[in-house]
């Protein structure tokens, strides 16, 4: 049985408090999970590692609270094709990173699969939402700002992200500013420079951090209209595209270039004010 919010945090005084598990939906998560499909199992058996997770019916949140929070939150969205998450080095892993910096990570455990669903976004998108909502709500509690809260997304997370940004699917809660990292999917297939129908960035969408690489199929393409669009607009955004790194290597360090995109995002964060020193 997970404990209460409020128990473990009395222990945070003077040092980090251990990861915390909260559920997103204490009465059951709204909609119905769609069984396996053949197309899914298959993803799953020859996609998923032993350190992904799959079959989330569940979601909740993990807290990572510095010892010395500055404010600022960042909710963390894996990728995995909507079908399992990658919740360590696109998790874990990248919660620890800001908690180094003082700010609080948020690991997301959004549903799965729903690579099967027409908009495969709209469940983990709503739990994204959910997510912002419960760290805005407890922001006092746990020394946050309710109008520093970022939201993380990695392949199908960064996915999630630009749909919550600019969709704006049925949640009231949306990120005060974005990073994406290696998303896409959101461009038309036939003519990939192009947005897919539906999709716009409007007016007010937050702050977007973008980073990819040049060899990720076409990611950096999605990252750069992207980009483009919010140049238009007139909205703060930031572009990285590194000549090498592939897809899916999270907080590894595989000694190629786009290894560097964590410091860059950092100096963004700093450069935006999200990373005010810790009182």
């Amino acid at each position: 049985m997970r404990q209460l919010v409020s128990i473990l945090f009395l222990l945070s005084c003077g040092q980090a408090a251990e990861p915390l598990e909260i559920r997103l939906w204490p009465k059951g998560a709204p909609g119905r999970m769609l069984p396996h499909s053949k197309a899914t199992e298959d993803f799953i058996r020859t996609k998923a590692g032993k350190s992904t997770v799959t079959d989330i019916h569940d979601p909740s949140i993990t807290v990572y609270r510095p010892e010395k929070p500055n404010g600022t939150s960042v909710v963390v969205a894996p990728g995995g094709g909507y079908v399992f998450l990658s919740a360590i080095h696109e998790g874990g892993q990248v919660c620890e990173w800001f908690q180094g910096l003082g700010v609080t990570g948020v690991l997301l455990k959004y549903r799965t699969p729903t690579r099967d669903e027409a908009a495969p976004h709209e469940k983990p998108a709503a739990d994204a939402g959910r997510a912002i909502e419960l760290v805005r709500q407890h922001s006092k509690e746990w020394g946050l700002d309710p109008k520093r809260v970022g939201l993380l997304g990695f392949s199908a997370g960064g996915n999630l992200l630009a749909h919550l940004a600019c969709d704006r699917p049925a949640t009231r809660a949306l990120p005060d500013f974005g990073i994406m990292i290696y998303g896409g999917g959101f461009m038309d297939h036939a003519d990939p420079t192009k947005f897919r129908q539906g999709f716009s960035v409007p007016a007010d969408a937050p702050p977007m951090f973008l980073a990819c690489a040049h060899d990720d199929g076409q990611n950096p393409a999605a990252a750069a209209r992207l980009y483009l669009e919010y140049k238009r607009n007139n909205l703060p955004a930031e572009l990285h595209l590194f000549t090498q790194g592939g897809h899916g290597f999270g907080m590894r360090n595989n000694k190629q270039p786009i290894n560097a995109w964590p410091q860059r995002c950092a100096e963004w964060m700093s450069a935006m004010g999200w990373m005010p020193k810790a009182e």
